[in-house]
Parts: structure tokens; C-alpha cells; sequence
């Protein structure tokens, strides 16, 4: 049964990783194995199949306006001219790749994410990034990378509180273990909050390095990852400048606002600096001409403005200062909006008889802010009526295509969830893998932990539903093997976070968000390289927590990989000097 329930997650890495099909076809296929996995082994009935694949395409439809909304808003502010005052607004910053990558994906990516959440930063920062002059593929890559540390966070704290808070209530091993602490559920799920960005923070201060060292390598005429090292003072400043109020924040006042905080105190602090040359590289990082760029690279949307009037500075970034504003505001609960917009609820209750519920919120659907916004905007930037219906036909266009991809992806989530409904009495299938992990790792749980939360967020599509599945098993597990509880269920939503760099729907929406549909798999391939990072890493320091300072694998482990990182950025500083 473990291998069967590995079989889903199989077909996809071997359909889009190994094959490189795009999403539409590899998945398509992984659906049918899926199927076929849940009717024959878990002796899922067909009506409880299609109820679970109706729930796939209720999300798929939900994750297709958000990308809609997005593409929309670019296409808008390409017709009106301000993308081009977007793109001096950051070159003027500085010309370097490396540092406008950091600052609109890290800094300004996180913000987004932690007012959204739910993958929409991704179809933010994206097109923003092509507006800049980036190859689609690059675009897509560091957009996609950010949907990691703040995203525990995302949507002002749904992951801890609804998915971690969901998967622990009123359940009696969690209640047992609450009444010996004399511990409120609501005070464990502010620790878990708490210790989680602990965590996050010692990873994610080295992702806006491991960006810059993706995009050099990937991207830059030497295929060097030392290339991008050579950033290493201003991409630590900037990691810090993010991690520190965002930690404070988790710890201090909850898990709502971290991402939120720690993404603006990070943008006011670092973009001035940054306008004065502090810790600026020496060498300016710039990709060839774009007649030089791979074929794969590149997609339709090359990012120029297409009318020839000039945008003021303050019109051109007014819409995403409306987005981010408006996003935060409709998301907190004292301003009283958000009570309001989510009264006007669609509810799907026990579809076709099975206990399978699924209910939208339109209003609430982040897509729904950009498509408002985007309305505005050419009524601000006087866009003409055939500028306006250029961006809805091209925008119409590529979502047709992303939707030809999630209306299979989400579904095939959704069965692989929801296969307890069944009549052979079996877990469903995430379980019985978790299960399995469990068995094999004993004391060693902490370095797989933040695994399992990547895999359930890589087959959700959610660090939210991920906690959801394994929220309470992740407990038990802590509970069985003598560990804290805390520290093995915030190292679940540490890995449920980094899961969301490459779930098939967060690919599938942020590569229709830049033109890139059909290279799915080219993209969770690269994006395999900073996932296993973030696991291990994480996994690393869950074990050296949970076991001290010592001799241990942990430990060793979180050495081994820092010395490798001071190794390299030295390597790195050592190219400089040697070039000067």
C-alpha cells in the first residue's frame, strides 16, 4: 500500500522531471494512474471519485482567476506604457540582475505572500520581473523560489492557523498532552508560530543568496554558481533585514503579520541603501542580449511597453501599491472588510452524497484584487478602449492555456486526498506514506519531518492543507518517539512551506503568468535544487534543536552545510580578487 500511495507522486516526477512533458500531457496521465490507484486499491467508489474530482476543478477554477487577474494587470500596464517606468524605477536602483532579483522577489515577493498567500505572489512577481528585461524561465524561477519562508505565514497566518490549528483540534492525544502542559490549544498553536519562524529564519537568510547563485547559473554567460556568490554582503543584508522582524514579529505579536512585516521593514530598509551603494558588488551582473537567450527561455510576453506615452513613476506603481494595500486590508479582521467580502459565500455541502464539502468566497479570491485593480488602472492611465480589450484578449489567451493544465492537476490532488473515503477501510494515501516514513526513520524523524510537509504541499498544492493532513500524525509521531511535540509540528510547516516551490499548481499558474506553459517540468527540475536544500537543511536543524549541541547528525549536518556555503562565497571573493 505504501508503494501504491507513492505511485501519484511518482508519476508526476517521472511524467514532468524525468520526461519533461509539459503539464497538461504529464498530468493528464498521472491523473488516470491516480484514478485507477484509488478505485482498484483503496476501493474508492466512482461517485466518491468524481466528488473529489469536482473539488479539483471548483480550486483549478479559483487558482485560474488569480493567474487571470495577474496577467491582466501586467497586460494592462504594458498597453498604458508603465512598464517601462517600472523597469527604470529598479534599474535605477541598480543595473545588476542579481540585486533586482533579490529585492522584487525577496523583499517585495514576501510582502505579497504574506497578504495573499495561496500562490498569487508567484503571478506577481513574475511578469513584474520580465517587465524588468528577464527571461520568462528566469522570471518564473526566482518568482517561484520566494514561495518558501514567507509562506507559513501567507494570507495573514492560514497556514498556523487554520491548517496547524484544524489538523490539532479537539483531538484527544493533543488534548492528553495540553491538560499535563496546562496549555491552551491557542497558546501551542502561538508557540508552534513562534519556533517555526525560528526555523525558517535559518534557512531562508541564505535563499536570496541561493537566487542570485540560480539565476548566475543557470541564466549568465559563465553557467557559474560562484557568479552569483559573489552578491553574498548584500544578499545576507537582505536575508536579514527580512528574517530578524519577521522572526520578532512570529514570536511576539502571532503568526498573522510576519510575512507582512518583515517584507516592508525589509523594503525600507534595504531598497535606500541599496539607491546609495551599500554593499554593492563591484561587478554589475547582466544576462546577454536577448538575441543570445535560449529558445526556452523565452516567451511571448517580452515585457515592453507597447504605447509610446511616458508614465509618471508615481501612476506606474500605484497599481501594485493598490494590490498589496488592498490585499492587506480585506484580510484583517479588526478593519471589518473582511467579514464583509466573505458573507457572500457559495457552498458545495456533501457533494453527491459523500462528505465531501468544498465552498468559495469570490470576493475574497485574491484574483479577484488584481481584476479591480487592473479596471482601475486604465481608467487612471486614460488606457483606450482597444488598449483595455488587447490586455483582456491576451490575458483570456493564457489563461485558457494554464486552465488546459489545472483543470487535471488540482482533481488528481484532490482523489489522492480525499481516498479515506473508501470502502476498504485503508488511511488515505497520504497517511499511509507518512505512516511508512515513520516506521523506517524512529529517532531520526526530525531530519524527514519537514519532508513529509513538502511532499503533502508538492500533492495539495498548500502549505495550509498539507498541515491539515499531517498536522496530528506529526504529533503522534513526536508523541510515540519521546520528542516535543512543538518542535516536530512547526518542522511539518517549515517543509509544507518549502513544498510550495514546486507544487504542480503553483508551477502550472506561474508559468501561465509569464507564457510558459508546457515547461512545467523544466522548471520544477531546477526548482528541485533549492527544495531539497530547504528540507535538509531544516531537517538538519530539527534534529541538532530537538538533540542539543553534540555529537549527532544534526548538528554535523547543519556544520557540513555552512562550511560548504563559506567554502563557495569564498571561492567566490577569491574570483574577484583575482580578476582585479
Amino acid at each position: 500500500m505504501t508503494f501504491l500511495s507513492l505511485l501519484p507522486i511518482l508519476s508526476i516526477f517521472f511524467f514532468l522531471v524525468i520526461l519533461r512533458w509539459s503539464a497538461k500531457k504529464g498530468m493528464s496521465y498521472s491523473f488516470i494512474i491516480t484514478v485507477l490507484i484509488a478505485f482498484f486499491g483503496w476501493q474508492m467508489g466512482v461517485t466518491e471519485i468524481a466528488a473529489a474530482s469536482f473539488k479539483g476543478v471548483l480550486t483549478a477554477l479559483e487558482v485560474g482567476v488569480i493567474v487571470f487577474g495577474a496577467v491582466l494587470l501586467l497586460n494592462v500596464l504594458k498597453e498604458s506604457g508603465a512598464v517601462d517606468t517600472i523597469r527604470t524605477s529598479f534599474t535605477s536602483i541598480s543595473p545588476d540582475r542579481r540585486v533586482q532579483a533579490i529585492i522584487v522577489a525577496w523583499l517585495f515577493g514576501t510582502f505579497l505572500e504574506g497578504a495573499a498567500g495561496w500562490g498569487a505572489p508567484a503571478t506577481v512577481v513574475g511578469p513584474l520581473l520580465i517587465a524588468l528585461g528577464f527571461p520568462a524561465l528566469a522570471a518564473v524561477m526566482v518568482a517561484l523560489m520566494l514561495q518558501s519562508t514567507p509562506v507559513s505565514y501567507g494570507a495573514v497566518g492560514t497556514p498556523i492557523l487554520v491548517g496547524v490549528n484544524t489538523s490539532l483540534e479537539d483531538k484527544p492525544v493533543v488534548n492528553s498532552f495540553l491538560d499535563a502542559e496546562g496549555m491552551e490549544l491557542s497558546t501551542f498553536i502561538f508557540n508552534v508560530g513562534g519556533q517555526v519562524s525560528i526555523f525558517h529564519a535559518m534557512v531562508g537568510l541564505i535563499i536570496p543568496l541561493f537566487m542570485s547563485a540560480m539565476l548566475t547559473k543557470f541564466f549568465g554567460k559563465n553557467r557559474s554558481f560562484l557568479e552569483g556568490l559573489k552578491v553574498w554582503p548584500f544578499a545576507i543584508f537582505a536575508g536579514l533585514a527580512f528574517v530578524v522582524p519577521y522572526s520578532l514579529t512570529a514570536n511576539f505579536l502571532g503568526p498573522e503579520f510576519p510575512s507582512i512585516i518583515g517584507g516592508l521593514i525589509g523594503l525600507a530598509i534595504v531598497v535606500p541603501l541599496a539607491r546609495k551603494g551599500f554593499l554593492m558588488p563591484k561587478e554589475t551582473f547582466v544576462f546577454e542580449p536577448r538575441e543570445k537567450w535560449h529558445a526556452s527561455w523565452i516567451s511571448e510576453m517580452a515585457g515592453d511597453a507597447r504605447a509610446p506615452k511616458k508614465i509618471s513613476m508615481f501612476k506606474a506603481w500605484l497599481p501594485y501599491v493598490l494590490v498589496a494595500l488592498l490585499l492587506v486590508v480585506t484580510r484583517i479582521d479588526a478593519l471589518g472588510l473582511k467579514a464583509l467580502l466573505s458573507s457572500w459565500v457559495i457552498s458545495f455541502d456533501d457533494i453527491l452524497g459523500t462528505g465531501i464539502t468544498h465552498s468559495l468566497t469570490p470576493l475574497m479570491i485574491p484574483g479577484t484584487v488584481f481584476i479591480i485593480v487592473a479596471i482601475l488602472t486604465g481608467w487612471v492611465h486614460k488606457l483606450d478602449v482597444r488598449g483595455m480589450g488587447d490586455a483582456f484578449r491576451v490575458s483570456w489567451k493564457t489563461i485558457l492555456s494554464a486552465m488546459a493544465a489545472l483543470i487535471v492537476s488540482v482533481p488528481l490532488v484532490q482523489v489522492f486526498i480525499n481516498s479515506g473515503i473508501n470502502g476498504a477501510g485503508y488511511e488515505s494515501m497520504p497517511l499511509v506514506l507518512a505512516q511508512a516514513a515513520a516506521g523506517l526513520f524512529g529517532d531520526s524523524w526530525p531530519l524527514i519531518s519537514p519532508t513529509i510537509g513538502g511532499l503533502g504541499a508538492f500533492a495539495a498544492g498548500s502549505n495550509t492543507v498539507s498541515n491539515m493532513m499531517f498536522g496530528l500524525f506529526q504529533f503522534g509521531v513526536a508523541e510515540q518517539i519521546n520528542m516535543s511535540p512543538l518542535a516536530i509540528v512547526s518542522l511539518q510547516a517549515v517543509g509544507g512551506a518549502a513544498g510550495n516551490m514546486i507544487c504542480v499548481h503553483n508551477v502550472v499558474a506561474a508559468s501561465a503568468a509569464v507564457g510558459m506553459v508546457g515547461k512545467e517540468g523544466t522548471i520544477i527540475t531546477k526548482l528541485l535544487i533549492p527544495t531539497t536544500f530547504y528540507l535538509v537543511f531544516a531537517g538538519a536543524i530539527g534534529y541538532a534543536w530537538v538533540n542539543g549541541i553534540g555529537f549527532n547528525i544534526g548538528f554535523l549536518l547543519v556544520l557540513a552545510i555552512l562550511t560548504l556555503i563559506v567554502v563557495m562565497i569564498l571561492r567566490s571573493y577569491k574570483m574577484v580578487e583575482r580578476k582585479q
